[in-house]
């Protein structure tokens, strides 16, 4: 008869970054994974060492920081933004040698500021998109786009709710395509309301697509490749599978027992996690046959 036996490896935790004194509301790893930051209720964002686990620096700001975020291609540079309605970008090659010693405490104006006073609430996101001089920010209901070299904000777009998540979303470069969602570049992806949003280009300033649903969505993530995003519900405990091009639902994943908050896939796109209110991550396959912790099903015959 035929037997099936089924083979999990084990997702173990390699590390931990000890030094917050408050929630934790975003983390981000910079391009070439040396370092990590990590934007708190404390009212500081920290640096670490993610070979170590040090911390580095920690960027002493004024009230809670929600969001940090690196460029695509400079591990120095980091921008934070939160309840002081101020963007930030701090340049972590010219702080070292301005405050040496490790942990260094920094305060909030050795960065400089973006768009002074034209965030008007709290900034819950940033995305730094494949330009590196244009910064993408998500605040209250409206999208801005703002550049760098002149500090000012270049457009702004007020969506159909309040924003739920805000990413740039891109396959690692030997698995992208001409013919992928975005031609091959970097998508911003936007869950606002009941509508989830995305736009291309290199400053992704491009409108793509926008897909609104009969319910409010909480999270969006879009697979480039397949053709498909995932979406979770508001209110709800589901993540919702939906064809990008066809506009209809293909599956529902049943598990959570809270609001699914982020939603983010691999680089191969085989692979993508939903991280809910319940206190867990959840991974689903997204690629058919055998792929990482899903190794298949080995069949063997005994007599």
């Amino acid at each position: 008869m035929l037997l099936e036996s089924y083979k999990l490896m084990d997702v173990c935790r390699i590390g931990t970054f000890i030094g917050h004194k408050g929630a934790v509301w975003q983390a981000r790893l910079s391009p070439d994974a040396s370092n990590a930051a990590t934007a708190s209720a404390d009212f500081t964002a920290k640096i670490w060492d993610t070979h170590t686990g040090e911390m580095l620096y920690s960027l002493r700001h004024n009230h809670i920081v929600r969001a940090v975020a690196y460029p695509p291609d400079n591990s120095d540079l980091v921008a934070t933004g939160g309840m002081e309605k101020k963007l930030r970008v701090f340049d972590l090659a010219e702080l070292s040698a301005a405050y040496p010693g490790s942990p260094a405490t920094i305060p909030a104006d050795a960065g400089f500021e973006i768009g002074e006073g034209i965030h008007t609430s709290s900034i819950k996101f940033i995305c730094w998109t494949n330009d590196p001089n244009t910064i993408i920010t998500a605040a209250d209901k409206t999208i801005r786009w703002l550049d760098l070299p002149t500090r000012g904000c270049i457009r702004t777009e007020v969506l159909d709710g309040e924003i739920g998540s805000c990413e740039m979303v891109s396959l690692a470069p030997e698995y992208s395509a001409s013919s992928d969602i975005g031609g091959g570049k970097s998508v911003l992806a936007v869950a606002a309301g009941k509508t989830a949003y995305f736009w291309g280009g290199d400053r992704a300033m491009d409108r793509l697509k926008s897909i609104t649903l009969p319910y409010t969505i909480a999270s969006v993530g879009i697979d480039l490749k397949g053709r498909k995003i995932v979406v979770g519900e508001e209110p709800g405990t589901w993540a919702k599978v939906i064809h990008y091009d066809e506009e209809v639902e293909l599956d529902v994943h049943k598990g959570h027992h809270g609001p699914i908050w982020s939603i983010a896939f691999s680089p191969d796109g085989k692979l993508y996690a939903t991280g809910s209110e319940d206190g867990t991550i959840k991974l689903w396959k997204n690629c058919e046959g055998f792929y990482g912790l899903w190794q298949g099903v080995a069949e063997r015959t005994t007599e």
